[in-house]
Formats: structure tokens, C-alpha cells, sequence
């Protein structure tokens, strides 16, 4: 079990360490390299696009994968997707810039971009079934928070390298600095895909496919949504507040703090690495709690906590100080942690083996692009619209959080489920 978890953490860890280290230069440096000739906030607007296009490629990803982890099984989506992931981040580090190929640069950016996105769609599913899946029935949540801590994990990696390379001086950093962090990403594929090549495929997916290999759905993503389209739902509902939130406080606060409120690159990034520190303690905590007291209570207490903290978020960034910024950010991600750390199993309970994957890679990837993919977008619109005022983006995090209390409200507890294939939430014995 050891193996398994470590195997699916190490590698969520690469995959969001070249997912996000797009969205870190889409706030920094991709305005200035590949859209010069517009105004520095449409510049941003247009890095913020290119960065959505990643999640609007990842309902894809979820489809083609997740049917292929229900036919030929949970690990060979794992490698796979972290083959397609890898290459494509060093292949972005390897991009000519607007200045040396005009329009092509930001056009193949946007490509490569795409193509991370169906990488990242089709990892998070094999990678969390397969902790479920080998896990104690008792202790489910935990195991798999242990998939979902590989996303600040990665965040911290990418930022931390970001930053580093950020330091030296801003000729060479926009030179050829910026394209190591991308370029590094080849060594982290080497690592994960040698580890994930050790470990086993699911038991529970293996002993479906043995005891009825006739009865498999020939298409598993439409055969989800026909057995369990309220599952669908439920879990696309439960991702708005939790995404959405994820990429204001990530992703959005860089382009403000940075242009609205005159801090600098590195107190930013330096304020997200010690959230994302925080949070990989918070995530697991969040995940052994669900286990205790079900899915759904810890999962709507962060979903109402996000929607209390949206406006002060924004105060303590407002206060122009490295500790307003610190505890702005890091009190974020641990709200974000409650709703993060319960989700990969409460998700995967909602779902029969047959089309698991399938399954909790739909309901997950659909509203990525709506609630992640365009939150920064949506925010840094709404910022122009108000002025550099922020609370229209506050306002718009509290409507985040409506939909996901009532999605996830709506919900059946699944924490006793028993993962058997007829998917029918029976109680644990």
C-alpha cells in the first residue's frame, strides 16, 4: 500500500509541477514574451486565456483516459499520462518567443498548452483510483489525500524553482531563465515514470475483469453517466468553490499583488510556497477527518468557510505587508485543503468499479474549466471592471461556494461505502 500511494503521489506531484508552473509564468513572464504589444493587463488577459485552454482540454483527457483506465486498467493511464505531461512541458521551454517567431510562438504555446491539459484530465483518475482502490476500506479518505497532497507539493516545487530562477537579473531571466524550470521537468518524468512502473495494477479492477469480462461496457463514460448521472453532477457541483478558489489564491493574487499592490515576484511566490507548505500537512488531516466523521461534513464546512474568508482574503492582501499576504494565502489554502482533502475518495465512492474511472474523471474534469480554468480570467476582468477594487472577485468566490454547498447538500455520505462493483453505497459491515 506504501508503494501504491507514493507511486500516485510522486507522480500527481510531476504532473502539477509542469501544470502549474505554466500558470506562474502566465502571471509573470508570458505577457511580457509572447503578447508585448498590448497593454500590460490585456497582456496578462491574454497569458490567463492561453492558461484556461488547459482546462478546457482536460474534459478530454478525463474521457479518453478514463475509458481507457475502465478497459485496460488503472496503470497504464498512470504512465501514459505522465509520458504526454512531461514532454509536453519541456517542449514549452524549448518555445521561441513573439520577438523571435511572431504570431506562431503564441499559437504553438497554446498547443502545447492543449496538450497538457489532456495530460493532466486523464492522470488525476488513474492516480486516485488506484490508492482507493488498494486501500482499507476505514481509511480510504487518508490514502487518497495522499494523491491530493501531490498538488501543493507541486505547486511548492514549481514556485520554489520559479523563484530561484526569478532572482537573477530580469535581462536574463526573460532571456533564457524562464525556460529552465520547463526544461527541468524531463529529470521529474525520468523519476515518476520509474516508480510508477513498479507498482501493481488495482485489485479491484482486476477482479471485476476477471469475474464477467463479457459484461464490460463498451463505452464506460456514456454507461457512467446513464447508472450514476446524479453522481456526475454532485461531483462536478462539489468542484466549483474548491477549483475556483484554488486558482484565486494561487494564480490570480500574483497578477494583483504584483501590478495592484506593487509587491514584488518573489514576496509573492515566497507567501504561496509557505501556504502550499501548509497545506500539504492540512490535506492528509482534512482526509483522516472525513474517514471519522464522513465526507460531506468536512466538505461543506470548507465550502462555508471559503465563502466567510473571501472577503477578508482580500483585506490581509490589501494591508500591503508580508504577513497579511502570508496569512491571506496560507489561511486559503487550508480552507481549500477541507474541501481538497476528502474529495478524491468521496468522489470515487459515488461511483461502481466498471466505470470508476470514467466516472470520477468526468464529474471532475467537466467543471475544470468553468470553476479553475477561468476563475483567473473571470477575476482579473472583474478587477478591471471595478477599478482594481477586488470585491467583485470576493463575491464572485461566495457564488462559487453557493453551488458547492448545494451540490455537495445534496449528496449521499459515502464514507461506509463498500467499493463493490454493483456501486450501490451498501453500509461497511
Amino acid at each position: 500500500m506504501g508503494r501504491v500511494v507514493l507511486a500516485s503521489f510522486i507522480g500527481t506531484t510531476i504532473e502539477w509541477y509542469d501544470f502549474f508552473l505554466y500558470g506562474t509564468a502566465a502571471a509573470l513572464v508570458f505577457p511580457t514574451l509572447f503578447f508585448p504589444n498590448v497593454d500590460p493587463l490585456a497582456g496578462t488577459m491574454a497569458a490567463f486565456a492561453t492558461y484556461a485552454v488547459g482546462f478546457f482540454a482536460r474534459p478530454l483527457g478525463g474521457v479518453i483516459f478514463g475509458h481507457l483506465g475502465d478497459k485496460l486498467g488503472r496503470k497504464s493511464v498512470l504512465v501514459t499520462t505522465l509520458m504526454l505531461m512531461g514532454v509536453a512541458t519541456f517542449c514549452i521551454g524549448l518555445l521561441p518567443t513573439y520577438e523571435q517567431a511572431g504570431v506562431l510562438a503564441p499559437v504553438l504555446l497554446v498547443a502545447l498548452r492543449f496538450v497538457q491539459g489532456i495530460g493532466v484530465g486523464g492522470e488525476w483518475g488513474g492516480a486516485v483510483l488506484m490508492a482507493v482502490e488498494h486501500g482499507h476500506r476505514g481509511r480510504r479518505g487518508f490514502y487518497a489525500s495522499w494523491v491530493q497532497a501531490g498538488v501543493p507539493v507541486g505547486l511548492l516545487l514549481a514556485n520554489a524553482v520559479f523563484s530561484a530562477c526569478s532572482s537573477m537579473p530580469e535581462k536574463d531571466f526573460l532571456a533564457w531563465g524562464w525556460r529552465v524550470p520547463f526544461l527541468l521537468g524531463i529529470l521529474l518524468l525520468a523519476v515518476g515514470m520509474f516508480i510508477r512502473l513498479q507498482i501493481l495494477e488495482s485489485p479491484l479492477f482486476e477482479a471485476v475483469k476477471a469475474a464477467a469480462p463479457e459484461t464490460a461496457p463498451r463505452l464506460p463514460v456514456l454507461e457512467a453517466i446513464r447508472l450514476h448521472p446524479r453522481s456526475v453532477l454532485v461531483a462536478m457541483g462539489a468542484r466549483f468553490a474548491e477549483n475556483a478558489s484554488f486558482y484565486i489564491f494561487t494564480v490570480f493574487v500574483l497578477t494583483y499583488a504584483t501590478t495592484k499592490l506593487g509587491a514584488t515576484k518573489s514576496d509573492v511566490l515566497h507567501a504561496v510556497l509557505v501556504g502550499s507548505a501548509v497545506q500539504l500537512m492540512a490535506i492528509p488531516l482534512f482526509g483522516a477527518l472525513s474517514d471519522r466523521v464522513g465526507r460531506r461534513p468536512v466538505y461543506l464546512a470548507g465550502a462555508l468557510a471559503l465563502a466567510l474568508f473571501a472577503f477578508p482574503f482580500f483585506w490581509l492582501v490589501d494591508t500591503r505587508t508580508t504577513a497579511g499576504l502570508w496569512a491571506a494565502i496560507t489561511v486559503g489554502l487550508v480552507v481549500h485543503s477541507a474541501m481538497y482533502g476528502p474529495q478524491a475518495a468521496f468522489f470515487s465512492e459515488l461511483f461502481s468499479t466498471r466505470v470508476r474511472c470514467s466516472g470520477v474523471s468526468l464529474g471532475y474534469q467537466l467543471a475544470s474549466p468553468f470553476a479553475g480554468g477561468l476563475a483567473p480570467l473571470i477575476a482579473t476582468a472583474l478587477l478591471k471592471w471595478a477599478d482594481g477594487n477586488p470585491w467583485p472577485v470576493a463575491l464572485y468566490l461566495v457564488g462559487m461556494s453557493g453551488i458547492t454547498l448545494v451540490s455537495v447538500w445534496c449528496a449521499q455520505e459515502t464514507h461506509r461505502t463498500e467499493l463493490t462493483d454493483d456501486g450501490g453505497l451498501a453500509p461497511r459491515q
